[in-house]
């Protein structure tokens, strides 16, 4: 015998229910969305345990799951289609009920893995949270790092003199490297934009449940999630400004677009060229 055993699926029926009801680009959800939703689980499981509504052991056993899924491990057990019911239920409910069937039978993916929580709430939670971890993990480094190699060049090519180029054709004298500290100098523009949004798009509307009401979830229950998934991340996770509007409207990620969309790579001229 050859190979090694097919993996079987930890998810359940509301899992396999969306996977039939939504097969529409057979791209799942992005897989940091998906450790996202680890880590709150994880996260909410040890808040309400501290806040005594949940039994240690079932919290501890859903944590453990939940870390799991935050590591990607299981990355593979996440199959819905990205594009399915507006507020992730779907996946929520993956999420769930992976974990519930990694915590043993006497956890309840509703009931223990989703105490405190909506889909309405943790999805776009998670979404945040992954985009603000990959914009300050990945990206900002990213453009630093070219910013200073730009800001390099300007500095190498400082006595080479080239044409300036405005309407299609030779102008006045330039140096190559004034060209170049002007890429450095948009990427840093650029920075400045994604680190201005970034406040926003650490507020997230945990603890708003279904509506944003907050109904059946401890009052302490958000602030304590917020405050183990900041310390175990280092990121800055706050409080939305008001919940209705946090688990509303996606602003934020709008706003995080766009300044990623100002970034030198979709600019076709150079800054000494114009028509």
């Amino acid at each position: 015998m050859s190979g090694t055993a097919e993996r079987r699926e930890l998810w359940g029926g509301e899992t396999t229910k969306a996977v039939a009801n939504f097969p529409v680009s057979g791209e799942p959800i992005p897989a940091p969305v998906a450790h996202w939703l680890g880590r709150i689980k994880a996260a909410a499981a040890r808040a309400n345990a501290e806040l005594g509504l949940l039994d240690p052991d079932v919290a501890q056993r859903i944590a453990e799951a939940g870390d799991r899924i935050a590591a990607g491990e299981l990355d593979d057990q996440f199959p819905i289609d990205v594009f399915q019911t507006g507020s992730g239920t779907s996946s929520n409910m993956n999420a769930n009920e992976v974990i519930a069937t990694i915590a043993g039978e006497d956890v309840h993916p509703n009931d223990h893995v989703n105490m405190g929580q909506s889909s309405n709430d943790v999805f776009p939670s998670a979404v945040h949270l992954a985009a603000l971890d990959r914009a300050v993990n990945d990206l900002l480094p990213a453009l630093e790092q070219l910013a200073d190699a730009l800001d390099a060049k300007a500095q190498a090519f400082a006595d080479i003199v080239k044409s300036g180029r405005t309407h299609m054709m030779d102008a006045v004298p330039v140096t190559l490297g004034q060209e170049f500290a002007g890429y450095a100098a948009q990427v840093r523009q650029g920075i400045a934009r994604v680190t201005d949004a970034l406040p926003r798009l650490g507020q997230i509307p945990l603890g708003g449940t279904a509506t944003g009401t907050g109904l059946n979830t401890h009052p302490d229950f958000a602030a304590r999630v917020r405050e183990r998934l900041s310390g175990e991340t280092g990121l800055t996770i706050s409080a939305p400004a008001d919940p209705f509007e946090a688990q509303a409207a996606r602003d934020a990620l709008v706003e995080l677009s766009g300044s990623s969309r100002s970034s030198p790579s979709r600019s076709r001229r150079s800054p000494t060229t114009s028509g």
